[in-house]
C-alpha cells in the first residue's frame, strides 16, 4: 500500500531502502524481516512523505505535503505524454 501511495516498483523501493527487491517481495508477501530491514524501508518511505498512522485504523497516508507535490509531478507527465501522442497522430 505505502509502495504504491508514492508510485514505486519494488526495485525502486528497494534502491532506496538500501535492500534488495527479493527482500521487499518477500516482506510484502508474508515473510519475516530483521527489524533493522524494516527501519531502513520505514525510513524511505517517510522521506517521500508516507505517514504510517497507529490510531483505530492503522494503516499508511501520504502527508498533505506529498500530496500537494505528488499533483504537481504527476500531472506534468501526463501532459508531455498527451503532446507526444497528438505528435504522432498528426500526419505531415
Amino acid at each position: 500500500m505505502a509502495r504504491a501511495a508514492v508510485g514505486w516498483g519494488v526495485r525502486e523501493l528497494a534502491a532506496k531502502a538500501g535492500v534488495t527487491a527479493n527482500t521487499v517481495t518477500r516482506i510484502e508477501n508474508g515473510a519475516d524481516a530483521k527489524q533493522s530491514t524494516m527501519e531502513m524501508l520505514r525510513r524511505a518511505l517517510e522521506a517521500a512523505g508516507i505517514e504510517f498512522t497507529n490510531g483505530d485504523q492503522p494503516g499508511v497516508r501520504l502527508s498533505k505535503t506529498s500530496l500537494k507535490e505528488g499533483q504537481a509531478l504527476t500531472q506534468a507527465p501526463k501532459r508531455a505524454a498527451t503532446k507526444s501522442r497528438r505528435a504522432k497522430s498528426v500526419k505531415p
